[in-house]
């Protein structure tokens, strides 16, 4: 029986996540790009910009109305923060109810919208329209941590580094290969939006400390977890390991994983469990190529639940592990 295609618009093609979404929609067998906005590209055609995406569309600019008059299945906003509200707004107005799957923080807070980090939230996905995916660090820091949810005492300390491209496509600082040249920038040391996202969705305090790298993409964080009793190296392992036995994008490793590794997988990287003499103290790193699993991939993971399908449909779930990290 062949099946309808499932139409999506993206608006916020440009970036980095738009990108790679470009690239997953392309190889996927039920979802359709039916327009691709972009402002600065508008009227460009599609494989003039991404040569190994076999499409023949051109690049629109779409305001709100435009977008929403569409008819789309899904609208998805690869856009800045600030700047979702309109489209929304407008699909609103238009009436269709299509899925909207915002990939700003504009919605992690609001309750009347679901925030898709399945690992953790796939029990509350069926029949969600309104979809807020989470941030790259925010999503690698409540995949470390939740599974010691319970036995958590004072605040999870959480040291993080990302590739520039998590800083966007608009110049700065952090993006600038010339000043990151073998340095490491610290920035928002308190009150990071990812420390808010973590902090609200596990219902515990995280202190975030990011940093911007030389490379391009891939995330790591190493999380100091304070613990309530002690607990022995074997019994933590055991815990990460049944917690994430069934999860096809989550990945338990023996050593401490390497950010090198991790870039263009789709999934993540969980260990170098280290526990304090007294058992209380215990520290995980976890890695996460930021445009992909802390973005991109999330995304068709919540667009494939909202629609019904396989979760992992469209996403290469093999590839290889970082070469210190031995599955347990």
């Amino acid at each position: 029986m062949k099946h309808e295609p499932i139409t999506l618009g993206l608006v916020g093609a440009r970036g980095y996540v738009g990108a790679e979404l470009i690239r997953l929609v392309a190889g996927h067998p039920r979802f359709r790009l039916g327009f691709v906005s972009s402002r600065e590209w508008e009227g460009q055609s599609l494989r003039a910009q991404y040569p190994d995406v076999a499409l023949d569309l051109a690049f629109e600019n779409l305001g709100p109305e435009a977008a929403a008059a569409r008819g789309v299945d899904a609208l998805v906003l690869a856009l800045p923060n600030g700047k979702a509200a309109p489209f929304v707004a407008a699909a609103d107005a238009a009436g269709g109810n299509p899925v909207l799957l915002d990939l700003s923080a504009d919605y992690r807070f609001d309750p009347a919208w679901y925030y898709g980090l399945p690992e953790l939230t796939r029990a509350r996905a069926a029949g969600q329209r309104r979809i807020s995916n989470p941030g790259c660090y925010a999503t690698a820091m409540q995949l470390a941590v939740a599974p010691m949810r319970q036995w958590l005492e004072g605040p999870v300390q959480c040291f993080g580094v990302s590739g520039y491209s998590g800083a966007g496509t608009s110049p700065s600082d952090k993006n600038d290969p010339e000043k990151l040249r073998d340095n490491l920038m610290p920035y928002a040391l308190t009150g990071h939006l990812h420390e808010r996202e973590v902090s609200a969705q596990l219902g515990h305090p995280v202190e975030f400390m990011p940093h911007v790298a030389p490379h391009f993409r891939g995330l790591t964080i190493t999380a100091n977890l304070h613990l309530a009793r002690a607990f022995a190296l074997d019994e933590v392992t055991a815990i990460y390991a049944e917690r994430y036995a069934d999860e096809a994008l989550v990945r338990v490793v023996e050593a401490a994983p390497w950010v090198s590794a991790i870039a263009g997988q789709h999934h993540v990287e969980v260990g170098g469990f280290a526990l304090s003499a007294d058992g209380r103290r215990l520290v995980v790193v976890a890695t996460e190529d930021n445009l992909l699993k802390g973005a991109a991939t999330q995304a068709l993971q919540n667009l494939n639940l909202a629609f019904g399908l396989p979760e992992t449909t469209g996403i290469p779930v093999g590839g290889a592990s970082a070469p210190t990290g031995a599955s347990l």
